[in-house]
């Protein structure tokens, strides 16, 4: 009751200095259900992908999300009709007026340039400004341009703009990554559909949601197979229809919930939820001392639970390293780390996938918690006590990583820049509460 009042009276000062927080009171331990969203990384290329469709597609499970809202103002932008009811999107792309994206669209989310492959497929011509997003370090699209100028396409860096045209169509390709990045498969895979002839690409990136991506594309009459392994084909078509389509789970989200309840001690039941998409974290947790269950088989009835139990008594995982699907996800890194700074013993993480992943570490040092960072690793000492403080989030799974470690702290703990979380989390705060959690929002 008087951790209830010290939110609101906090609240209260936030809405007067204009300054969204959310405000955490630590130390409750969270049980219940919760149902996992669609995935933020599913949702931005499937939207995208409407591009291509000459009619109406209407996509599911849709996450109310800011970056899909985003999307959606693109898609109007280039003369689409974009409308959303609850979590049902339906997008409308008869005609296209429009192939000149403004800069301050494509600066609300990185992953806007998804939308490269996906306007030139359709139009053979675009114009847009480099993207925006979460400060991570250099993520750099020349991969996207080196394999859109072997498929045909002439593109001129102006002025901070991509200015992109294929007079004489796009061709099919045979391309080999030097990395499996998510971003260029999908430009890739987007501008191949319509093209002519084959397209070839080695060392794709095989995320869940790089499958999902071709799932749709083939509902609407692609020929995209290979989707999941390290080589895709993609044999051009003339055109593409609409399609209605169920976006799949987000894995990261769930991973989320799976290490708060972790964190608090607690008891969940995460519905809605592919097993599949988590094998690399579920054995990190399983091995720290959770109790894991699931039930029913998402990819077969879309009725997935999982199931976990954290036992008072958790030991620190030795090491963490980030790696490409299948292997651990850097996006779940960040919340890991929070969990880790909890437990007893030390972990090693290593970063492989970007430069600034770590910036959440001296936030979380804020809270008390032991972590010294060396380039791309850094060391968690565990500590029994964390403190409420007052955190500021940097990027979207940094803010999930400071709520996360928030709940365990004693005390309050305010964190600003909650307009990152808002990027990648459908109603965190109301979800949290659900189960639990003494948190709130202005």
């Amino acid at each position: 009751m008087e951790n209830n009042a010290i939110l609101k009276g906090v609240l209260g000062l936030a809405a007067l200095t204009g300054v969204r927080k959310i405000v955490v009171g630590g130390g409750k331990k969270l049980e219940g259900e919760l149902e996992v969203q669609g995935a933020k990384n599913s949702i931005l290329p499937l939207l995208s992908g409407t591009v291509l469709c000459q009619g109406e597609s209407v996509l599911h499970n849709c996450p109310n999300l800011s970056d899909a809202d985003a999307a959606c103002r693109i898609l109007n932008c280039l003369g689409c009709k974009c409308g959303r009811e609850g979590n049902r999107v339906t997008v409308n792309s008869e005609q296209i007026l429009n192939t000149d994206v403004p800069a301050e669209l494509m600066r609300e989310m990185r992953s806007s340039i998804v939308f490269l492959g996906a306007i030139l497929g359709r139009t053979r011509q675009c114009r847009l400004s480099f993207p925006g997003g979460c400060e991570l370090g250099p993520r750099p699209i020349d991969l996207h341009i080196l394999a859109l100028k072997k498929m045909g396409v002439d593109i001129k860096e102006e002025h901070g703009y991509l200015n992109c045209s294929a007079p004489k169509g796009i061709y099919g390709a045979r391309i080999s990554l030097s990395l499996p990045s998510v971003g260029a498969t999908e430009n890739i895979i987007l501008a191949a559909a319509t093209a002519k002839g084959m397209t070839e690409i080695n060392n794709a990136a095989r995320e869940p949601e790089i499958v999902d991506l071709a799932a749709f594309l083939n509902k609407c009459g692609a020929k995209v197979s290979g989707a999941g392994t390290g080589t895709i084909v993609i044999e051009g078509v003339p055109k593409l229809g609409g399609a209605e389509h169920r976006v799949i789970p987000d894995r990261i989200v769930a991973a989320t919930y799976l290490c708060c309840a972790a964190i608090t001690r607690g008891e969940l039941i995460l519905k809605n939820a592919d097993y599949s998409h988590v094998g690399a974290m579920i054995p990190v947790l399983e091995q720290i001392g959770c109790n894991i269950y699931t039930y029913g088989s998402y990819a077969h009835s879309g009725e997935g639970k999982i199931y976990i139990n954290a036992a008072k008594s958790l030991r620190a995982p030795h090491k963490i390293r980030t790696s490409a699907h299948p292997g651990f996800p850097t996006d779940a890194q960040p919340m890991f780390m929070a969990l880790a700074s909890t437990l007893k013993g030390t972990t090693v993480f290593v970063e492989t996938i970007f430069d600034n992943r770590f910036r959440h570490a001296q936030e979380l040092t804020r809270l008390g918690a032991k972590i010294s960072v060396d380039n791309r690793v850094a060391v968690v000492e565990g500590v029994e006590k964390l403190s409420g403080a007052e955190l500021e989030a940097t990027d979207l799974r940094g803010g999930a990583a400071l709520v996360t470690a928030a709940l365990y702290a004693e005390g309050t703990s305010k964190i600003t820049g909650i307009s990152h979380i808002d990027r990648g989390y459908d109603n965190l705060v109301g979800n949290l509460r659900k189960i639990g959690a003494e948190i709130m929002n202005n």
